[in-house]
């Protein structure tokens, strides 16, 4: 099958595609917390490489927060192929975290927060642990939310010209949406991800752990 065929298959089903992706989405991540025989498909980590992917993966959120501003400056500016490599780049680092992530919570575990520090010159005022948990509430919720929009836009800016983007789809809308929620998340993560791995202490749950508090999306 020829990849114009595909391509013309998947534009006239983009709404069937979404929901399929994101019910694969959804359960590769819940499956990590939930699900053993799942979490047997990968291997056992050890701490210093959990660490080290939960570096990687703040690294790689972080070049998609700069990819999707890029993006989101170049259509306000009309340059369209821009606009499509970079969110194109961006989706493609959706794919390398997911590849980082899932191995890291299946095969090692997830730390918790500690109010407390190695640097004099962090503040340890009582609102700081509220205040992270709400930024990685909002992070979560925010990106069990973007999946299907997220997915939407990217599948119709793949299979639609710029005009049939225009003029006959909810591309515009929709892009906005994801683009919105995807970069608050992103950015989000990354600030949780400093204050839990940096700036504060924290304490190491394994994964069968972490599966009682049913996450439904990546945390930090």
């Amino acid at each position: 099958m020829s990849t114009a065929s595909v391509r013309d298959r998947v534009k006239g089903r983009a709404g069937a595609v979404t929901a399929l992706l994101t019910v694969v989405g959804y359960g590769a991540v819940g499956g990590v917390f939930l699900v053993p025989q799942f979490q047997a498909l990968f291997p056992e980590l050890t701490r210093s490489t959990v660490d080290l992917l939960a570096h990687a993966i703040a690294a790689v959120n972080t070049v998609t927060i700069v990819t999707l501003s890029l993006g989101w400056y170049w259509i306000r500016n009309g340059e369209v192929k821009k606009h499509a490599a970079a969110m194109t780049t961006s989706f493609a680092l959706i794919l390398v975290f997911l590849g980082l992530y899932l191995p890291k919570v299946a095969g090692g575990g997830t730390r918790e927060f500690v109010l407390e520090s190695a640097y004099a010159w962090v503040p340890l005022w009582d609102w700081i642990y509220p205040a992270y948990l709400i930024m990685l509430a909002i992070h979560i919720v925010l990106s069990v939310v973007a999946v299907p929009v997220v997915l939407y836009a990217i599948i119709l800016g793949l299979t639609h010209s710029e005009s049939e983007l225009r003029n006959e789809t909810p591309h515009r809308r929709v892009g906005r949406i994801a683009a919105s929620a995807w970069l608050l998340s992103l950015v989000l993560g990354v600030v949780t991800y400093l204050m839990l791995n940096h700036a504060y202490g924290s304490t190491f749950a394994a994964a069968e752990a972490a599966a009682a508090l049913v996450p439904v999306s990546p945390a930090p």
